[in-house]
């Protein structure tokens, strides 16, 4: 079911607020520690659908958990970070990307940052589980879309954050990352702003290669 599996993709989703500073990190040194998480923002009324109620309420109960956990930086590959963190004691790793480019409609629209991240949870048996985190509320009931080349995925969203709305997907989705160049991600905001994030894959077939190693 879909909100089992935005349940089980929460956590990672909500290590998201100390990114800014993992990201400068990537980019200048990437053997150096990741600066203190910062404060989690506050916590967005859950959508009115009874199916996303659920996730809702995990997603900021995982936001809880995550301020005392700092992601420890694996290793850079390219444009793609590999990182691990154990909140509440179970281990899990991820890849972490930031959009190369971003367009949002109308012009001058404000938004957080963006971040695409590939997850994988050994205590939960999760391996490879895409999610975006888009910097926006979207749109209620909307679905995002992910395109790599000719081949598109649907992404199920909920407050900012989206996964691929068809599990049995994921892993055709996985392949064509690995062997893409870049990878797009569309949505709609609450508000009706079009937003469009465009991702390099470069980096990320070593950046999964060694989160697997990592998160066996």
């Amino acid at each position: 079911m879909t909100w089992f599996r935005m349940a089980a993709g929460a956590l990672c989703i909500a290590l998201a607020g100390s990114l800014p500073s993992l990201s400068l990190a990537q980019q200048s040194a990437p053997a150096q520690q990741p600066a203190p998480p910062a404060k989690p923002a506050t916590p967005k009324p859950a959508a009115p659908k009874a199916a996303a109620a659920k996730p809702a309420a995990t997603a900021h109960a995982a936001t809880g958990a995550a301020t005392d956990t700092q992601p420890t930086l694996l290793g850079q590959y390219a444009d793609w970070g590999a990182y691990t963190a154990s909140p509440g004691g179970n281990k899990i790793c991820f890849a972490l990307a930031k959009p190369k480019s971003s367009k949002t409609e109308p012009a001058g629209r404000s938004r957080d940052p963006s971040y695409m991240f590939v997850s994988s949870r050994p205590a939960e048996k999760v391996k490879n589980e895409v999610s975006v985190v888009v910097g926006y509320p979207f749109k209620t009931s909307s679905d995002a879309t992910a395109e790599i080349g000719s081949a598109k995925f649907a992404m199920y969203t909920q407050s900012d954050g989206a996964w691929i709305k068809n599990a049995n997907e994921e892993a055709r989705m996985i392949d064509a990352m690995r062997k893409g160049g870049d990878l797009t991600v569309k949505g709609t905001s609450g508000r009706g702003s079009q937003s469009m994030d465009q991702y390099s894959l470069k980096g990320l077939a070593q950046a999964l290669d060694k989160i697997e190693q990592e998160c066996r």
